[in-house]
């Protein structure tokens, strides 16, 4: 399968532009948008299959660091610290995940990551559709059962977050109310605690690849587009709740299956 050689320059305008772009799209619905940026690096700037990951991990990082400090005024840290059982539960699971999932990435082909890639993004557009709105209840488990429950969801996440770069909060968020019974709001904080770490060990065993490189040769477009992203959370924060969801989870969600299709055939 024929790879796109990095040769031509990535505008930094249009960089920043779909950053802001995609991080407000992200911020009506409660995320970072990585799962929105990752096509756009694959099929618009034309980053290869791990690469476009990488790119996309590196940005998510950056984004997820500054949303948790932007959250303590609705969220304090003490809300978030009180809940230390269900991260270190989740964190059992998801920092082994990432570390496989980043490992499987660097070793599979990429006709078949551009495959695993599409399908994920058709399973996140599910998830937007029937389970970003779901409502906060008693634990659907207790004790050792809730507990195996939530090392085996962190674990599924955190590949499914290194395969893809994202902070994977579109599945962090349902596990926490769904799984947890948290509360929405303090879901979506916790989420953040919760894929900080995961990220950085994902991260890590993504530096020990020649792969890696990528984030040297483009640190500056990394930059550029992590700065339009965080612009673009914080404005679709402030517009939180201005497109009814019934009409914004399903656009959202066609965008995750056009750009699976984009995936799927990409060469």
């Amino acid at each position: 399968m024929s790879e796109v050689v990095e040769s031509q320059p990535r505008s930094k305008p249009l960089a920043f532009g779909t950053g802001a772009l995609i991080g407000t799209l992200g911020g009506l619905i409660g995320l970072g948008g990585a799962e929105f940026r990752l096509p756009v690096l694959i099929g618009l700037f034309r980053f290869r299959g791990l690469d476009a990951v990488i790119i996309n991990k590196a940005v998510s990082l950056v984004v997820v660091a500054t949303a948790l400090p932007f959250r303590a005024s609705a969220v304090p840290f003490a809300a978030v610290a009180a809940n230390w059982p269900i991260i270190v539960n989740l964190l059992a699971g998801s920092l082994a995940g990432a570390w496989i999932g980043a490992s499987w990435a660097t070793r599979l082909k990429s006709e078949t990551l551009y495959r695993i890639i599409a399908t994920l993004l058709v399973v996140i557009a599910g998830v937007l559709v029937f389970a970003h709105d779901v409502v906060a209840g008693a634990p659907l488990f207790s004790g050792a059962a809730l507990l195996a429950a939530g090392v085996i969801a962190g674990f599924v996440i955190g590949v499914i977050a290194s395969l893809l770069g994202v902070a994977g909060g579109e599945f962090l968020i349902p596990t926490l109310v769904l799984l947890f019974g948290a509360d929405i709001k303090l879901a979506g904080s916790l989420s953040l605690a919760v894929s900080l770490p995961t990220m950085l060990v994902g991260f890590t065993r993504y530096s020990m690849d020649d792969s890696f490189s990528v984030i040297g040769r483009n640190k500056v477009f990394l930059l550029v587009m992590a700065a339009g992203s965080i612009v673009g959370t914080l404005i679709g924060g402030l517009l939180l709740g201005l497109v009814p969801n019934a009409i914004l989870l399903p656009l959202l969600a066609a965008v995750l299956l056009i750009s699976a299709v984009k995936v799927w055939r990409h060469a």
